[in-house]
């Protein structure tokens, strides 16, 4: 099959990637100029392990181009998939589909034979009839179906979801269309892997109440966190009694700062607002969004105990800023309400992340970045870590109490626990959820 996708951003490029991988021939377009020639150098504007290796080799096969000319990918191809940007639109909360429709128009310019258009950008109920529209209005002798095909990557593991999934969701409305996705998923149904096939909105549904949920999962053991603070229980402990019932299930429910990311935020704002657009409102949504918000300041609260009451004139220690482990996205990251919140209250921020430094240094002015941890707890007053590298799993404690002014840790993300900090000899361990000392 050949495929044009459209937008080299995260969901674009992963799965041209992949789509590449199955064997169809990938045309990868950005109206960029500046990134498709990084692409064609080998370079991946992107941290995703092993996404460089994988688009080599596909280059090298001759499956995979990249180009700034949309015309020219959209000719005689057999789908067309639209993977641009839908940030929230300020002032209301809903997604913008500026780009979108903007792709569409463009698209249904170009086309010269019969194509599937594929929404693969998160998109709210609806889009792929104003897709359909506004394609029909720009060119109304273009031969072609629309589908809806939500993307379930997880950043760190993007390549590995896309290769072996849940499941792959397929929105369409004619046999036609229906047959060219089946076709381009060949390789996926043949491993029989789960394709659920939808109508349009059902399609663009799932993925919302997807991304609703587990949104909701973490929020929910956040406050459960919160609770066992306050009786003396554990809530690693909570977590694995209620995880081990197969109707709650383990995943999503470790207690932490808060989410963040490129989807969690902003999905579950454009949920929220079309249920109050519908006269539907989801009011479980529109709490989980308040409550993260929270969670996100009441852990400034926590770290000002740990400083002592105050920030200023405290030099602070902090390992990992991105939202996630295994990823460079600092978007919504709790670390964007926490590390300013120290900056701003006097405190001498250093900060240690494997691959935030590139976002991190527009985002979070005024800190000063380390490639070390031991190097960034000399002398620190305090140590708070706000995300689970693999990298800050296994520290020698007892060297870091031992280099810092006060032996003071913030264990946000529960990684360690209060008998290994005391026994490495800090004088503080706050945590989430848990008991400290």
């Amino acid at each position: 099959m050949r495929i044009a996708m459209i937008g080299t951003g995260y969901v674009g490029l992963v799965s041209g990637v992949c789509f590449s991988d199955f064997g169809h021939d990938v045309t990868c377009v950005d109206l960029n100029p500046d990134k498709i020639a990084m692409l064609e150098r080998g370079e991946v504007p992107i941290y995703e392990p092993g996404l460089d290796l994988l688009m080599a080799k596909n280059v090298e096969a001759g499956r995979l181009t990249f180009t700034t000319e949309l015309a020219k990918a959209v000719d005689g191809v057999d789908a067309v998939f639209i993977a641009v940007g839908t940030p929230t639109r300020r002032g209301d909360g809903h997604a913008d589909l500026t780009y979108v429709m903007a792709a569409a128009e463009e698209i249904a310019k170009a086309l010269t034979g019969y194509a599937v258009i594929v929404t693969k950008s998160t998109v709210p109920v609806g889009t792929n009839r104003k897709v359909l529209e506004t394609m029909k209005a720009a060119n109304p002798d273009a031969d072609f179906d629309v589908a809806s095909n939500p993307e379930f990557l997880r950043e760190g593991a993007a390549i590995d979801d896309f290769m072996r999934p849940d499941r792959v969701v397929v929105g369409v409305e004619t046999e036609r269309a229906a047959d060219v996705m089946s076709e381009i998923y060949r390789p996926l149904f043949l491993r029989e892997f789960p394709i659920v096939t939808t109508d349009l909105e059902s399609a663009e549904m799932i993925k919302y109440a997807a991304n609703a949920f587990l949104a909701t999962k973490i929020t929910f053991i956040n406050e459960i966190a919160r609770l066992c603070e306050k009786v003396g229980a554990d809530v690693k402990e909570v977590s694995k009694g209620i995880g081990l019932d197969g109707r709650i299930g383990n995943k999503f429910l470790h207690a932490g700062p808060g989410y963040g990311g490129s989807c969690f935020p902003k999905d579950t704002m454009a949920l929220a607002r079309t249920g109050q657009e519908f006269a539907a409102p989801i009011q479980i949504v529109e709490t989980v969004i308040k409550v993260n918000d929270e969670i996100k300041r009441r852990m400034v609260d926590k770290l000002i105990d740990v400083c002592g009451g105050s920030f200023n004139g405290k030099t602070i220690a902090v390992f990992g800023v991105t939202f996630k482990p295994n990823t460079d996205d600092m978007r919504d990251a709790p670390a964007l309400t926490i590390v300013p919140a120290m900056v701003g209250g006097g405190a001498k921020v250093r900060v240690v992340d494997p691959q935030g430094r590139r976002e991190g240094e527009q985002l979070l002015p005024g800190v000063d970045w380390r490639e070390d941890p031991y190097d960034a707890v000399e002398g620190a007053d305090a140590l708070v870590i706000l995300t689970e590298w693999n990298e800050f799993r296994a520290l020698d404690l007892k060297r870091i109490a031992g280099s810092m002014a006060t032996p003071r840790l913030a264990d946000l993300r529960n990684i360690y626990s209060g008998p290994d900090a005391e026994r490495a000899g800090f004088e503080v361990y706050e945590t989430i959820g848990r008991q400290g000392f």
